[in-house]
């Protein structure tokens, strides 16, 4: 079963297919975190914007980090959604990122746990401090 979410930014939308059956418990953070609604507080920034990735999720309280679950079938290929973490393995708590190419360097060290399915272009047009105006999952 898959899952999907819209991410609106100032640029457009991203939708994203969630793997909900090889990534549950990513997943899970993700989709309980859309619907709490806290994406849409208006202060959540793309903080990270690199050439090859933008991330966001910083500074949201109340969640405890999640052990890393890999799937070796899925491949941080361009649109690759995942969740960020320290040096630590299991320090997955609220951040996720986006990936803007190929980045298999990642694979088998981060939870791959979605895909962009639409919108891939306004992934390059997102500028470091600009928001993330609301996640809202589809279904």
């Amino acid at each position: 079963m898959t899952r999907r979410a819209v991410v609106n930014t100032d640029h457009g939308k991203l939708t994203l297919e969630l793997y909900t059956e090889k990534m549950p418990n990513s997943c899970a953070r993700f989709i309980e975190m859309a619907q709490r609604g806290d994406y849409n507080k208006g202060n959540i920034v793309w903080h990270r914007v690199e050439d090859w990735v933008i991330q966001t999720g910083q500074g949201i309280p109340g969640y405890k980090p999640i052990k890393l679950e890999i799937d070796r079938s899925l491949k941080h290929t361009k649109g690759a959604v995942g969740m960020a973490r320290t040096n630590d393995p299991h320090s997955a708590s609220t951040q996720f990122y986006i990936v803007k190419r190929d980045s298999t360097f990642l694979d088998g060290n981060y939870a791959m746990f979605g895909m962009v399915v639409d919108g891939q272009p306004v992934m390059d047009t997102i500028r470091q401090g600009e928001r993330v105006v609301s996640v809202k999952m589809l279904d």
